[in-house]
């Protein structure tokens, strides 16, 4: 079974043109939606995800209805193949997994994405190192300094309690609770 899925980032868009097109390569069953691409709650995306079955063919009219990176088309592809669904673009002919030289382009793709992935990660933590090097702190301040910590020690052991504490310093009961342990 071929399905199509449509999409529109607004209210005042139209599906017409979208939907004649799925229709003319033989969708059977089209999902529409109004929402943005980067909406991670897509109902009708999700679904449709859910209906495809081992055989059918999921169609879009262009690649930039169904995702927005290379990342989420891997994946979504990635999801199809695991139930032994295929995917075409009427728009990108290269994206078809129907095809012979689609699923080789996407291949080459899917490879170069993972480079490009790869490549980041370790200029990433080449860039860690040298800030770590230089005595850079990484993760959020620290609320209380050492200093500190020893003061509310001092006050704690006075009688002081950790909620008139945690007033004084300005910071949450966990955080003096944490300073004493």
């Amino acid at each position: 079974m071929r399905y199509g899925y449509d999409r529109v980032s607004s209210k005042t868009q139209s599906f017409d043109g979208q939907v004649e097109q799925l229709e003319a390569a033989g969708c059977t069953r089209i999902f529409r939606e109004k929402a943005s691409a980067k909406d991670a709650d897509r109902p009708q995306f999700k679904r449709l995800m859910k209906t495809v079955q081992a055989g059918d063919v999921i169609v879009v009219c262009k690649l930039d209805r169904l995702c927005r990176s290379s990342r989420d088309l891997f994946n979504t592809l990635h999801q199809l193949a695991e139930v032994g669904c295929g995917f075409t673009s009427l728009g990108e002919n290269w994206c078809d997994t129907e095809s012979d030289v689609g699923r080789l382009l996407i291949a080459v793709m899917s490879g170069v994405s993972e480079f490009e992935r790869s490549m980041i990660k370790s200029r990433t933590e080449a860039g860690i190192a040298r800030a770590r090097k230089k005595g850079t702190q990484f993760g959020r301040p620290k609320a209380l300094d050492d200093g500190q910590k020893r003061k509310i020690a001092e006050q704690h052991a006075d009688g002081e309690t950790i909620e008139a504490l945690a007033q004084e310093y300005e910071v949450g009961v966990g955080t003096i609770w944490r300073a004493l342990h």
